[in-house]
């Protein structure tokens, strides 16, 4: 069975697209003397381009017959290349898929390909399948999904999140084009059938799987290919890359804010001599808001060039490269009839920051001004409406005594440690490491109080709705505060609030569904950098709070993981310490 796929255009437009061709209508756009980039051959050729709405229509050496209403732009001066393409977007860091696509698509990445969790976690199906086709065909940007197969942590009722229905609905939708990012795969391994069927039912669709395959060994790598995984964006050194495409996968190379390991595996492959990158990807791997202020896959591209990948070869990692591991080389991924019209206008071939971009056929940016159309996205309709928070925290609610807590090892690794100081106090010295830590399911039923090692020195209470399970997660010094950070956050309905001796000193709305941010990105990134700033500011020692909050619950990284089941042993795969009912 092959999955249906999206009929773009209808016949009616298809055939006026024909009559453009025979002189009959005029293009809507003609770049002339485009110096563009071929894909195929990877070679700079020079044509004219002709588009009609959000299509290509004609790439070579003449010019339309009718051009009386054709916005003609001479490219004589310019380089022009395929819109970017991101593969792995995580579109719910603070921000939402909405103001991402339009952020990276001023910046030349016209085409994002989405993780679906958060429709998983927060909405039903019916919902969900119409938000993912409606910013599709309301945005200017090309809008992909993956479908995921697993929480990567521990839900009380995972059966219902992942239900047969859905998963078909979701497989089966001609938008989601990968099954995955796949962590349970240690479950596959040992046997779990029922992950293996949507592996499975993935590949009799014709769509790849992506792994998550930190660290793995060859034989790791190896039986993950018997079971169907084809692409990995993993590794974290030249020599774990290498082997990736040694067995055949399709391999991204991550530049991300807690892993910006593109330059150093670049230099390694390059070192061991890799000269055929067409099975190599790059992605950005959702990083949090202000990492994007240096750019998108422009980024990438740069420092691919910079570090000795051919210009062609660059571009083609996070263009054709794409398209073609997704099997949407007829519609996306290069400059060729047909296509839809995404289009970066460059002023040099080894400077893919581009001043102007046609994204569906239309100018989002244009001489460096950014001209995204101005959409309002009516998320309520959806209903992805703001967290509400129907229940109390009292000070009953904080009893500490758990004699296990979780130290961090590093911004998202956790580790256990015994507690030895004394948790009946209202406050923990300032010279201590360790901070009060509850989390609190969102619906008020269940709660797990511990002790955190080494998130911060001085922060007295702080509380956030955002987390990879959308569960409350409350951290502090002083049990008072804490309280009030959490009844601030009620009071907003979801988001992140930081509070010291009374007074609530930051906070941030996150008004869909406690986890994202209606604001413009470029409002976002500047809340986020405050917020690390003075979370630094009071002891935070690690590269990025955000994905520390994210990953809190996230049970694809070790050793130890803070769940909706309780204190989660990852290796052992089991509860130390359940959560309480309260």
């Amino acid at each position: 069975m092959v999955a249906e796929r999206f009929e773009r255009w209808t016949k009616k437009q298809i055939r006026t697209q024909l009559q453009i061709l025979r002189g009959e209508v005029a293009p809507t756009i003609c770049l002339t003397n485009a110096t563009y980039l071929n894909s195929v051959r990877k070679k700079w050729l020079q044509a004219n381009i002709w588009i009609y709405e959000d299509r290509i229509i004609y790439v070579g050496n003449d010019m339309p017959i009718k051009m009386d209403t054709t916005e003609v732009v001479d490219c004589s001066n310019s380089f022009l290349v395929p819109g970017y393409i991101e593969h792995h977007a995580h579109p719910f860091q603070l921000y939402n898929p909405h103001t991402l696509a339009e952020y990276a698509s001023v910046r030349g990445t016209t085409t994002l390909m989405n993780d679906n969790m958060v429709w998983f976690l927060n909405t039903d199906k019916k919902k969900a399948l119409t938000v993912i086709e409606d910013l599709d065909s309301k945005l200017p940007t090309s809008m992909f999904w993956w479908a995921r197969y697993d929480a990567q942590t521990e839900l009380n009722h995972e059966e219902e999140v992942f239900s047969y229905s859905t998963m078909k609905a979701w497989l089966e939708h001609p938008l989601v084009v990968q099954g995955g990012e796949l962590t349970a795969w240690p479950k596959v391994l040992n046997g779990d059938d029922s992950l293996l069927h949507w592996m499975q039912e993935t590949k009799k669709l014709s769509k790849p799987i992506e792994g998550h395959l930190p660290g793995a060994s060859e034989r790791t790598l190896t039986q993950m290919a018997l079971l169907g995984v084809s692409s990995d964006h993993e590794a974290m050194t030249g020599k774990e890359a290498l082997m990736r495409l040694d067995l055949g996968y399709t391999t991204s190379l991550r530049h991300s804010s807690i892993r910006p390991d593109l330059p150093k595996l670049i230099t390694e492959l390059l070192e061991a001599g890799l000269d055929d990158f067409s099975r190599v990807l790059m992605t950005t791997d959702g990083s949090t808001p202000s990492f994007y202020e240096q750019g998108f896959m422009d980024l990438l591209i740069s420092i691919a060039i910079e570090h000795g990948v051919p210009i062609e070869d660059a571009y083609g990692m996070a263009t054709y490269n794409v398209a073609r591991h997704y099997r949407l080389d007829d519609c996306i991924g290069m400059i060729a009839p047909g296509r839809i019209a995404h289009i970066n206008i460059l002023e040099k071939q080894n400077n893919p920051f581009p001043t102007s971009v046609l994204a569906k056929g239309q100018w989002v940016k244009k001489d460096g001004v950014n001209c995204y159309p101005a959409i309002h996205f009516p998320w309520k309709e959806y209903g992805a409406a703001p967290l509400k928070l129907d229940w109390e925290l009292t000070r009953n609610d904080m009893h500490f005594s758990m004699p296990l807590g979780v130290e961090m090892v590093n911004a998202v690794i956790l580790k256990p440690y015994q507690i030895s100081i004394d948790v009946t106090q209202n406050e923990i010295p300032a010279e201590s490491e360790e901070s009060f830590f509850m989390m609190i399911d969102r619906n008020g039923r269940w709660l797990i109080n511990t002790v955190i090692k080494k998130f911060a020195k001085t922060v007295s209470g702080f509380a956030c709705s955002y987390s990879n399970s959308g569960d409350i997660v409350i951290i502090g010094k002083n049990k008072t505060d804490m309280l009030l950070a959490f009844d601030q956050l009620k009071k907003q309905q979801g988001g992140i609030v930081l509070v010291e001796k009374g007074e609530i000193i930051n906070s941030i709305k996150l008004d869909i569904y406690g986890v994202m941010s209606s604001s413009s990105m470029e409002q976002v990134i500047e809340e986020e950098k405050q917020l690390v700033s003075m979370l630094k500011d009071r002891g935070y020692m690690f590269d990025d709070p955000i994905y520390s909050l994210l990953f809190f619950s996230s049970t694809h990284l070790p050793y130890i993981r803070i769940t909706q089941k309780g204190i989660f042993d990852v290796k052992k795969k089991t509860v130390l310490f359940p959560s309480i009912m309260r």
